[in-house]
């Protein structure tokens, strides 16, 4: 069981802000947990669930070793490439689970009491690189599951709204180098999210979103 000797617990009013104001935050030994408390889903942050040592170790391998690939999907009558690279491990149409993803895995499991069977990886090389407003696709069973986010490499801003808002974010969330993001079950259902491009001169980020899905499900697309 993984235990948190220190840290910060943040109780969030609902209304539209920014989480931590340095994006390339990573103190080390200063851990922070948030609960956002969204009404109608559970939506739970852990920085630094990883150390820096691990973090950078992950990056690396996951980096060098992954098989990326650039998927392509029909946006207004039109075929373009994802802004972004993906990998699939699990079920019957993913990739063997590596040493490396098994451990990050085992960890989630172990803080959130949650088994997870399958992880889509996303490749942000750069600032360009993003993934637009979306709530993910309902698997196979025909219900959604908690899946589980961990981030490695730069800090990308992570917006959250509710489905039935038009206007701003709701929720301007910093995911930070070895951070771990908890969606609860029924967040797909009532909210949105989305890592907008950025202008900044940027490196790379390597996200991984842990699920629950009948093992012969296609290839998520989106996360």
């Amino acid at each position: 069981m993984l235990i948190f000797l220190a840290f910060c617990y943040y109780s969030l009013p609902l209304c539209p802000m920014q989480l931590f104001d340095d994006c390339d935050l990573f103190d080390e030994g200063r851990r922070r947990y948030v609960d956002f408390q969204l009404p109608g889903t559970e939506l739970r942050l852990w920085e630094q669930f990883f150390s820096k040592a691990e973090s950078d170790k992950y990056f690396r391998i996951l980096k060098d070793t992954t098989p990326w690939q650039q998927r392509t999907r029909k946006m207004y009558d039109r075929i373009l490439p994802d802004p972004r690279l993906t990998a699939y491990y699990g079920g019957e149409k993913g990739m063997e689970w590596t040493a490396e993803l098994l451990e990050i895995k085992d960890r989630v499991e172990a803080a959130c009491g949650i088994e997870f069977n399958r992880v889509l990886l996303n490749y942000y090389r750069d600032g360009n690189d993003s993934v637009s407003w979306h709530s993910d696709t309902l698997p196979a069973d025909g219900r959604h599951h908690p899946i589980a986010s961990v981030t490695f490499g730069e800090t990308r801003l992570f917006k959250v709204r509710p489905k039935n808002h038009v206007g701003t974010s709701l929720l301007d969330i910093p995911l930070t180098h070895g951070s771990f993001l908890l969606m609860g079950e029924t967040m797909q259902d009532l909210y949105e999210h989305h890592v907008p491009k950025t202008s900044r001169k940027i490196g790379a980020r390597i996200n991984l979103t842990f699920r629950i899905s009948e093992a012969g499900k296609p290839v998520y697309y989106i996360s």
